[in-house]
């Protein structure tokens, strides 16, 4: 890199954690809505919450970045205290419009005047009104009719070019309602060449979607080339999506040739922008030290950023579950590993709750309501089974019911009434959903008036039955000192007991704690764990379902691209599944049969450096067998012996024990001893040994490998009659039988007269012979007579009459 881009570089960074603007995601994927737009907003100088997410005081923030944004309108939810907001808004300075100057008409020249009036209504701009040709006109004067003074606000050629953008718009716009609002894929794929069309007409975010598709192979032919071309003319344009995905071509090296320095130029112009995909990538690389010094602070300020975009978005009902599937995993367990429902067993499931099972429609509305484990989420059918059971008196059924209308969706409306209906129903007969509902209402004044005393009892009540909800509201309570008396170790306490039943929001406040130091050390190692844990609950992890389902369908290459582009924003999973597709060489053909194994090596290196066990495990075989670099025992070595220590792995001690007994990987230890006496013919003969082999060290590793798994005890068995045998025959080898007889004297050992004692002990042993077999002859039995024929035998006399 050059003293040029390095300096541009760090001019970059420098103003990164200053400059946002429209926020956007990168791969909405075509199932789902994309993700919030919202800018966010800037936090106020007192606490406050929103839906259990806890803001902090400025004064108690250390290093707390600021960020020039406004806020939306949307964002200001009912869960916000009104008192803790600013009174009054800053007063925003409106930029004065340019007044246009008219072309042809009958005041040529002269500026528009606005507002002007035609046919009884004013006009603040220019308008295609009393035209049948859908040109822009505005007039000079207040009064068209009684002055007839009007222009042309555009050409003839600008008018063409509007009303072309305006007909893509409406196209682009119909086409995205129809994806996001079917499941057939037939007809996602049709509103996809429809959007090809749109996207030759120039609209931007048509040419986003097009060019995602061909890189993904999303309902269109997956064209890496195409896809960097149209990436290349958004870059043009300044489209900060464009920018991360040419980082990521050029940084997993698919059409380019690889480079981490212009990758890095990309991701970081396009954060720069407000994309939330490429401050995530920066920050998993600033935490790996991937590509840059490895900085804890700044990963912590890109992961913070997009942490509160992520929490922001986070309903009551939790949204949607993200399911996390390892393709090494499924292989070897099939169906087990994925926890992925069968359509056979949901088909049971309907059956029953059709049948009025209560817990079957239970357990299937939390389906639909979540979505995950093969089922789709749709809460209009999660609506139908919540108010089945709910009908039959489930108490579950009536609280999550209570959820869904205090939340609202297109399907349930929302309405605080039906929802403390609901609540309060549950609640009376002990329900903690319901109650942790309630709660919520009289903390948010939603149905109810604002009552922190009885939000804090029913919480409470929610949380000793070990309910999530309530324990996180509770440590937001205890956090923010509402209706009690601000405690940080309780807040702390409860936020841990939520994080434990993988709350988001607990993730998310832990981590803030962390990062401010807020009743506990500060900690940035700490905070940006748990802020990854949050960002990667961002709607773009539905994207790993998309690669499995690629994956499924036998389209390697497809789930190549999706995997490899989550591999970079951190996710483990995906790095693990990316090293396991291209570990299997005739699965992805997109890459060159001598780029595999080096590129599943990299991601198994990053895998195994996130704590997983069976990457560390590959990576001590990589370098064992050679594949994707040198042959190296000592690496091997060390990444089985991490395995070992830090994991328990029962492989990885398996695999010690081999290269003790083999010798592989160890450092050579060179010996000089001195013969044993009775050994040597002269007392100055010395015995050099290289020793390589341990293989009582070996035996040890067997043996723990054997307890740490029940499934490694039979190869166990055998490695160990092996290294007997082995041993054995090695000892025996090496043994010189001749030449220990003929330095052994006999005299010296047994005394002058050892032939006498040997010729007794040897007179003995035979007499003992034997005496044996004389005994053992005399105690043999005699044969018994043969049985005599039937015919001779006597016949019974008749009994008398």
């Amino acid at each position: 890199m050059t003293a040029k881009i390095w300096l541009l570089f760090t001019l970059l960074v420098g103003v990164s954690c200053r400059v946002t603007a429209d926020v956007e995601e990168l791969n909405d994927t075509p199932e789902a809505k994309s993700f919030h737009d919202a800018e966010d907003e800037e936090v106020p100088r007192e606490s406050r919450i929103v839906a259990g997410q806890v803001l902090f005081r400025r004064e108690e923030a250390h290093e707390e970045e600021e960020f020039d944004r406004q806020s939306e309108p949307h964002s200001l939810s009912e869960g916000v205290e009104m008192e803790d907001l600013p009174s009054e808004p800053v007063p925003v300075e409106e930029k004065q419009k340019q007044v246009p100057l008219v072309m042809g008409g009958t005041a040529s020249g002269e500026p528009c005047l606005f507002p002007f009036l035609f046919l009884g209504t004013e006009y603040s701009e220019c308008t295609t009104e009393g035209r049948e040709d859908g040109r822009l006109w505005c007039a000079t004067t207040y009064d068209y009719e009684r002055d007839k003074r009007w222009g042309f606000c555009e050409t003839e050629e600008q008018a063409n070019q509007r009303r072309q953008a305006q007909e893509a718009e409406d196209l682009y716009q119909k086409a995205i309602k129809i994806i996001n609002g079917t499941s057939k894929k037939s007809q996602k794929k049709e509103e996809y060449s429809t959007l090809m069309k749109v996207a030759e007409m120039g609209h931007t975010k048509a040419m986003e979607k097009v060019a995602y598709a061909m890189l993904f192979g999303d309902y269109l032919k997956q064209q890496i080339p195409q896809a960097k071309e149209m990436f290349e003319k958004l870059v043009v344009e300044g489209s900060p999506k464009a920018q991360t995905a040419l980082g990521f071509l050029y940084a997993a090296g698919l059409g380019v040739n690889s480079s981490q320095a212009k990758a890095l130029v990309y991701y970081t112009f396009g954060a720069l922008g407000g994309n939330l995909v490429a401050h995530m990538i920066l920050g998993y690389r600033y935490w790996g030290g991937i590509g840059v010094p490895q900085s804890c602070e700044s990963a912590l300020t890109h992961y913070r950023l997009v942490a509160n975009h992520v929490a922001s978005d986070i309903s009551l009902t939790g949204g949607s579950v993200v399911q996390r599937i390892r393709l090494l995993d499924e292989v070897e367990n099939p169906g087990v590993a994925t926890g992925m429902l069968e359509e056979d067993l949901i088909q049971y499931y309907q059956f029953l709750a059709e049948k009025g099972d209560v817990q079957a429609q239970v357990g299937l509305g939390q389906l639909h309501l979540h979505g995950g484990r093969g089922v789709e989420q749709n809460h209009e059918r999660a609506f139908d089974y919540f108010n089945q059971a709910a009908n039959a008196g489930n108490t579950h059924a009536m609280a999550f019911l209570g959820k869904m209308y205090s939340e609202g969706s297109e399907a349930v409306p929302q309405n605080n009434e039906t929802a403390l209906h609901y609540f309060k129903k549950a609640a009376d007969l002990g329900n903690p959903v319901g109650q942790s509902g309630l709660g919520m209402a009289y903390l948010y004044g939603k149905g109810v008036p604002v009552n922190y005393d009885l939000a804090l009892k029913y919480f409470q009540k929610a949380a000793e039955q070990g309910w999530v909800d309530g324990q996180l509201q509770l440590g937001t309570m205890y956090y923010n000192g509402i209706g009690v008396k601000r405690d940080y170790k309780q807040a702390l306490k409860y936020f841990n007991l939520a994080s434990q039943a993988g709350h988001i929001l607990a993730f998310y406040n832990l981590a803030q704690m962390h990062a401010t130091g807020t009743g506990v050390m500060r900690s940035c190692h700490t905070a940006v764990e748990l802020f990854k844990n949050v960002c990667e609950r961002g709607r773009w992890s539905e994207r790993l379902m998309a690669a499995y389902s690629s994956f499924k369908e036998g389209d390697s290459d497809s789930a190549v691209v999706q995997y490899l582009l989550l591999a970079e924003q951190g996710y483990e999973v995906a790095q693990s599944n990316v090293a396991f597709i291209l570990d299997q060489t005739e699965e992805a053909k997109i890459f060159g049969v001598n780029e595999t194994y080096p590129r599943a090596l990299l991601h198994w290196n990053r895998a195994a450096a996130q704590g997983y066990t069976v990457a560390r495990i590959k990576l001590g075989d990589y370098h064992f067998y050679g594949y994707g670099t040198d042959v190296d025992y000592e690496t091997a070595l060390i990444h089985y012996r991490l395995a070992s220590e830090q994991q328990h792995s029962a492989q990885a001690m398996f695999n010690l024990g081999y290269m003790h007994e083999k010798g592989l990987g160890i450092k050579q230890v060179s010996l000089t001893i001195r013969r044993p006496r009775h050994f040597r013919r002269d007392p100055s003969d010395w015995l050099s040994l290289s020793v390589l082999q341990d293989i009582h060290l070996a035996k040890r590793f067997y043996d723990m490998a054997a307890e740490a798994s029940p499934d490694a005890q039979v190869p166990v068995f055998l490695a160990l009659c092996k290294l007997g045998l082995v041993y054995s025959m090695q000892y025996l080898q090496e043994l010189n039988v001749k030449e220990l007889f003929s330095q052994i004297d006999l005299d010296q050992l047994l005394g002058p007269e050892w032939d006498l004692y040997l010729m007794t002990i040897i007179a003995l042993l035979l007499g003992t012979v034997i005496a044996y077999r004389q005994r053992q002859h005399q105690a043999l039995p005699r044969p018994m007579a043969p049985p005599r024929p039937p015919a001779e035998q006597p016949e019974p006399q008749a009994e008398q009459q």
